[in-house]
């Protein structure tokens, strides 16, 4: 808790941040602050006890800035279990948003399709979640989507600017698994029997602590590509860099347009 409180104080004494809304920016996603003003940015090597990500695609800042008249949140990039954190060190970033008066959290992330129909470069609202990692026992998972974890007012929201800006949003269950090695074809048909759209490493520990701390949640997926078994070639991390980078503009829009409605 001191951890938690020292992390909070500092954030607070350097960005002089009051606003309600956080989001966080998955894989090839951090183009989103470019459209910030006032901004302020603090690097998480300085903030106290902030998990640093070491992954490529993910800068690892927290900006805090302006869009239109709402003042945001906005962590570019995050840490997975797969680099070597614990649950809880993944889930800390979202206790410190709890600290800092967050209401509303948007998780996006970069997940791979497992619907033909669902092709890369296709945006998705995430609305029910699946723990594919077995750390709490063998027996299949079961999908939760409950309102808890996945805001109906939020997704309504999300669906109504997707409309508006001639956007096709998906809806789907996303499916986590350890990494950071990419899934099997088998491991991908075993996902899609029990109904998963997407796979990813990141993202459901976010979800679950943010639906706990009584946060607002939304959670909006870029898929950038075909998951093992339904892609024609080996999967690569360059790809889903790349993909997000082309859908950037679709992308930023949908979420800007969320953030203003909220």
């Amino acid at each position: 808790m001191s951890d938690l409180k020292e992390t909070a104080q500092y954030i607070f004494k350097h960005s002089d941040f009051h606003g309600k809304t956080a989001v966080i920016l998955g894989s090839g996603l951090g183009g989103f602050t470019d459209i910030l003003t006032d901004q302020c940015t603090l690097p998480y090597a300085q903030i106290p006890h902030y998990p640093r990500s070491t992954v490529k695609g993910h800068s690892g800042e927290l900006v805090t800035g302006m869009l239109e008249e709402k003042e945001i949140l906005v962590a570019k990039g995050r840490v997975h279990c797969y680099e070597g954190y614990s649950r809880e060190a993944v889930i800390f970033p979202i206790r410190v948003f709890k600290e800092l008066g967050i209401e509303n959290l948007i998780i996006t992330n970069s997940s791979g399709s497992l619907k033909r129909k669902n092709t890369p470069g296709t945006l998705m609202v995430i609305e029910g979640h699946m723990d594919f990692t077995f750390q709490d026992g063998p027996a299949d998972p079961g999908l939760i989507s409950d309102g808890k974890f996945h805001s109906s007012e939020l997704i309504s929201i999300a669906k109504k600017v997707a409309s508006d800006n001639g956007i096709h949003l998906a809806m789907g269950n996303y499916c986590w698994t350890l990494g950071p090695a990419y899934e099997t074809p088998a491991e991908i048909q075993y996902f899609k029997s029990l109904n998963g759209t997407a796979v990813g490493m990141s993202t459901l520990p976010e979800i679950e602590e943010g639906g706990t701390l009584v946060l607002n949640v939304l959670t909006l997926s870029t898929l950038t590509n075909f998951a093992a078994g339904i892609s024609e070639h080996p999967l690569t991390h360059q790809e889903v860099l790349h993909n997000a980078e082309k859908e950037k503009g679709r992308f930023l829009k949908l979420l800007s347009g969320i953030i203003e409605r909220i």
